[in-house]
């Protein structure tokens, strides 16, 4: 789940008429513009695929009304959520640069970061747990990977998925999971954590993308929780999101080994939207006292407010 960038809008729907009715038989390359978006029900709601205003090859894959990728089929390299730039960022800072790795995907959506990672990082290896297959099979049949592309999908749950996971098998692990627009609990836990410390090769990260607001109770309990399983960790996020003044993204990074915080927080400082990074004392400071969250405790993030997504 994500908010795009201002170059990056989807465009609204003709109406109901115009998306029922749109075309649903996309040609070899990918649906066009031309057929309109395109509204199918999925296993876990209502997918809609709208086309994006300012790239003739841009869609915005949402559901239930929420927000969850942007794909562009002409240049897999673009990331138009914010949150996306950012894991784009540690995907880049995984290894040098254009060096396959293997990844594991833990949600999918539109396969955008499996995207990213197959077109910068040729050869890599990959491995995405996606429980929805009903929108797996429109995803792929609507926005289809290029040819060549390592990217396997499986049809299960996320964590089920890490639990079988070989023990090292992993540069990255890549944990954007969410069921509608909520962390799942049973994600959000220092079991899961240690499920992905045990799943990563020597020197490997996870990558944890959440959404949470006001407060950000969530957030500050995420923070601790990988801190439980993890010595070195931070945070990227929207300053205006860190003071709790707008629901939005966080993304956690988590390593056995130091992070690249400085690189990181240079790259963070090109991206359109303003970022701020903790670490060290910073995110100390920012989980506030709170307490790391086992399996027995777990509860799934917040609900994003009413219209946050208009």
């Amino acid at each position: 789940m994500g908010r795009s960038n201002r170059a990056g809008r989807a465009r609204p729907p003709a109406g109901p008429d115009a998306t029922a009715a749109a075309d649903e038989t996309a040609p070899p390359g990918g649906r066009s513009h031309g057929q309109g978006p395109l509204v199918r029900p999925v296993d876990s709601g209502t997918a809609e695929l709208r086309p994006d205003r300012d790239r003739p090859r841009g869609w915005h894959l949402l559901l239930d009304g929420a927000p969850q990728s942007m794909v562009d089929l002409d240049d897999p390299t673009h990331l138009g959520f914010e949150y996306q730039r950012r894991i784009g960022h540690l995907i880049d800072l995984a290894a040098p640069p254009g060096r396959p790795i293997s990844v594991l995907h833990l949600g999918g959506g539109a396969l955008t970061l499996a995207r990213y990672t197959a077109a910068t990082r040729p050869r890599s290896r990959q491995q995405v747990a996606e429980i929805d297959t009903a929108l797996t099979e429109l995803v792929r049949s609507q926005l289809p990977l290029e040819r060549g592309w390592q990217i396997r999908v499986r049809g299960a749950d996320a964590r089920s998925v890490l639990e079988r996971a070989p023990e090292g098998g992993a540069d990255l692990v890549i944990a954007d999971v969410f069921a509608g627009a909520r962390v799942p609990a049973h994600c959000a836990t220092t079991e899961f954590a240690a499920l992905a410390a045990r799943a990563l090769a020597p020197g490997g990260r996870l990558v944890v993308n959440i959404a949470d607001g006001s407060a950000l109770a969530f957030a500050r309990a995420q923070a601790a929780t990988l801190r439980a399983v993890f010595p070195e960790v931070c945070l990227v996020a929207d300053p205006a999101v860190l003071r709790g003044k707008r629901f939005g993204n966080l993304v956690m990074a988590a390593a056995a080994t130091p992070l690249p915080v400085e690189e990181l927080g240079r790259r963070v400082a090109t991206d359109a939207q303003l970022g701020r990074i903790e670490h060290g004392r910073g995110l100390v400071d920012f989980t506030a006292g709170a307490a790391p969250v086992a399996d027995a405790a777990a509860v799934p993030s917040p609900a994003p407010p009413p219209g946050v997504f208009r």
